[in-house]
């Protein structure tokens, strides 16, 4: 299950990364068309597509390498014990919230497909299909939360302090 859920998240962090491709050529063809006197439709909207999707797919490969801003400073003053349960109190109120996130963000791209909303930009493209990312994302975060949760009520270290030490 390690495996997978690592993988899963290592394949998310690749999709942002491949996202994070598609905003520069979005953005590149944007200037080059103008620059030679023509317009591509819809490029910048493709361009915010792109960055949403990166920043939402890469919620969970970020939360598992400890690159999301965390205040440690009130962690590391306490006792062990005491610092371990308010790490997990913040894991548990993390994915109360990452929850609420993850089903309004399915039921907005369930909603935009339901009812054929399309972009009011002149791309004109049906909205749940850059949608798609931020549920998947908000799914992964999610997933990344609860594997964390679980892994620090078992007494694990948490998953970025073991891959600094490995």
């Amino acid at each position: 299950m390690r495996r997978f859920l690592d993988g899963l998240y290592g394949a998310a962090g690749l999709l942002a990364g491949l996202c994070t491709i598609g905003v520069l050529v979005s953005v590149l063809a944007a200037i080059i068309a103008r620059q030679l006197s023509f317009n591509i439709p819809g490029t910048d909207a493709y361009a915010g597509y792109f960055m949403a999707a990166a920043g939402f797919l890469a919620l969970a490969s970020t939360f598992k390498h400890g690159e999301h801003i965390r205040v440690t400073l009130l962690l590391n003053s306490l006792a062990p014990a005491p610092s371990r349960r308010l790490d997990i109190f913040a894991l548990v109120v993390g994915c109360l919230l990452a929850a609420a996130f993850a089903f309004f963000s399915v039921k907005l791209t369930y909603d935009s497909w339901q009812f054929q909303d399309i972009s009011t930009s002149n791309d004109a493209t049906p909205l749940w299909i850059p949608q798609i990312s931020m549920a998947v994302g908000t799914i992964l975060f999610l997933v990344a939360l609860l594997d964390e949760l679980v892994r620090r009520t078992r007494g694990l270290p948490a998953a970025s302090s073991q891959q600094t030490h490995e």
